[in-house]
């Protein structure tokens, strides 16, 4: 596989509704698509998942525009390689970090690989599911609101919810949503919210039968997370703290967690989370694939990786209009009955709606 070209759209989307958590408030959405030939002319898409600002990691929309054109871009146009794992491999060796950066390279270049095998790229990633089941993400607001837009995604048949929680406004929304909802399997998602010195606040979550509790502690930690797991009846899921296959095999040794959330942005690509997924099968910890308010493009790989094996839990993988008044692929992704069907089609499975991305990009570069 030989690239010549690489060319960057940023994008700008406007949320359906703004996505509230305890860290901030997301109403615009930024975003960078990647969009590589391969000297054969196939395109293949990629996406940066990062945000604006860094509240999510350290990475943002501009950094990562910057480690693409100065430093990955002419690496990936240098190469010459079978497998984009050879890619992952190089450019981990030569760049540290910049995860999101990477993967939406890695991305791309994955779905040319599909095409050039002639399969989808479920399959090339080694998926075997037919279709995933879907779960959606439930943002913070009055009690009244969050019930409300619960129920109208448990009518639609999402088969998983996960709410935003914070000190304060933990303890009495999970218990209302319970008695409200009393077998709806749901989860909860900290986003760093709380310290070991508030263990009985997590303690008081144990009495509702959660799925799990996602990233209470710092995003950086999993030793607090190892003693606080031991405190807790309720599994603990590791999102932000799981950078790497390393740090999943650390946190999985040290009895961090029980549930592992992969994100390939977060990862550095899908080699890696394909990697991770391996790990956790091996060590009987389940995993779920997270989301990033990302476009169809995203949405689209994460509808393959979620095909593989040890994906036992519903995903934040929803339908395109959940987000989006418009998406950029066509067709959307739909849900119907709580799953999606895994695309059949060689490579990403959608094609990218040319017309509206030149309506919403802000600025495009190629190298």
């Amino acid at each position: 596989m030989k690239i010549k070209k690489v060319t960057l759209h940023l994008i700008g989307l406007t949320l359906v509704t703004p996505f509230v958590s305890s860290i901030g408030t997301v109403k615009e959405r930024e975003s960078i698509l990647v969009e590589i030939e391969d000297e054969d002319g196939r395109i293949g898409w990629g996406e940066v998942v990062a945000f604006s600002s860094p509240w999510y990691t350290e990475e943002t929309i501009k950094t990562c525009w910057h480690m693409i054109e100065d430093f990955i871009a002419p690496i990936v146009l240098s190469m010459t390689f079978d497998h984009p794992s050879q890619f992952a491999e190089e450019i981990s060796y030569k760049l540290k970090r910049n995860n999101m950066a990477k993967a939406a390279i890695e991305g791309a270049l994955w779905d040319i690989y599909a095409q050039r095998k002639g399969i989808s790229l479920a399959t090339a990633l080694g998926g075997t599911k037919k279709n995933i089941e879907s779960g959606v993400v439930v943002g913070m607001g009055s009690m009244e609101t969050v019930l409300k837009t619960i129920g109208a995604y448990v009518n639609e048949g999402y088969k998983r919810v996960k709410v935003k929680i914070e000190p304060g406004k933990d303890l009495e929304v999970i218990k209302v949503i319970r008695q409200t909802f009393p077998h709806l399997p749901l989860m909860a998602d900290a986003n760093s919210a709380y310290s070991l010195n508030l263990v009985k606040n997590l303690q008081a979550l144990d009495q509702f039968g959660l799925l799990m509790i996602e990233q209470p502690l710092e995003s950086d930690d999993i030793i607090d997370h190892a003693k606080l797991q031991k405190e807790l009846q309720t599994p603990i899921c590791l999102d932000e703290s799981i950078t790497s296959y390393d740090d999943a095999r650390k946190a999985i040794e040290l009895g961090s967690c029980k549930v592992i959330n992969i994100k390939s942005g977060r990862v550095g690509g899908l080699t890696e989370a394909v990697k991770i997924h391996d790990l956790c099968l091996n060590h009987h910890v389940p995993v779920w694939c997270g989301g990033m308010l990302e476009t169809g493009i995203s949405r689209a790989q994460n509808i393959a990786l979620a095909s593989l094996e040890n994906f036992t839990i519903p995903g934040d993988i929803s339908a395109s209009s959940r987000y989006w008044e418009q998406d950029v692929i066509i067709p959307e992704v739909q849900v119907q009955g709580g799953k999606i069907e895994v695309p059949t089609e060689i490579g990403l499975g959608y094609k990218v709606n040319r017309q509206f991305l030149e309506q919403i990009t802000k600025s495009k570069k190629s190298f």
